[in-house]
């Protein structure tokens, strides 16, 4: 068994029946099939036999309600951290696709200029700044055991592309961070390295509406 190990996990599905985008706005919780992703995440955590002696989250309702199920099987607190929190984005409280889509509207089109800054949103480099930081203290924060940190699909994914030295532009449909995964990283001297990825909601994937990758 790796000594320690830290992992970042996703919030579960949404309940979003508009199917905007809901970022960083206030009152988007868990859906009921959320809740369910939340407990299989927490499941394969305390599957793993593993030690985990601290538990941090973005301060967003849904990652803190998918953090619950976490804190109960471990018996931990949870610590809020900002610098794990979704990214923002112009096209917040917005619907993209579809008719009437965001994307579509050509007033919008001048947010779109720029994919590799993006212009629509927070620097990629801003987003690995502070999410290698967060996990850089919260690693440094016990002395042993793993930590766990309840994130959002782009900040995990940037963690992920900068730990692997990968450019941190890339296409939002091609990232690899379903609902409720667990992507783990070891600490080799001063840096990260990328152990891992699970789905422990596989087979929920399929019933879920995962919305707003931009």
């Amino acid at each position: 068994m790796v000594e320690r190990q830290l992992h970042l996990v996703r919030h579960g599905e949404v309940f979003n029946p508009d199917g905007i985008l809901y970022g960083t706005l206030p009152g988007f919780g868990l859906s009921a099939l959320g809740v369910r992703m939340a407990g299989a995440a927490a499941n394969d955590l305390v599957s793993r036999g593993r030690r985990v002696t601290a538990l941090f989250s973005s301060p967003l309702q849904r990652t803190r309600e998918s953090a619950a199920p976490v804190a109960a099987a471990l018996e931990l607190s949870v610590f809020l951290d900002e610098r794990i929190v979704e990214p923002w984005n112009r096209f917040e409280g917005k619907r993209l696709r579809g008719s009437g889509g965001a994307l579509r509207d050509p007033r919008n089109w001048f947010s779109l200029r720029n994919p590799f800054e993006p212009s629509w949103g927070e620097p990629y480099t801003h987003i690995a700044s502070r999410i290698l930081a967060a996990m850089t203290d919260a690693w440094d924060s016990v002395d042993d055991g793993d930590v766990v940190l309840l994130s959002h699909q782009l900040p995990i994914w940037t963690a992920h592309r900068a730990v692997a030295g990968a450019r941190l532009f890339h296409d939002p449909r091609s990232r690899r961070c379903a609902l409720s995964s667990i992507t783990s990283f070891d600490r080799v001297g001063n840096m990260f390295r990328e152990v891992g990825y699970f789905d422990p909601t596989e087979g929920l994937q399929a019933l879920a509406t995962d919305v707003g990758a931009v």
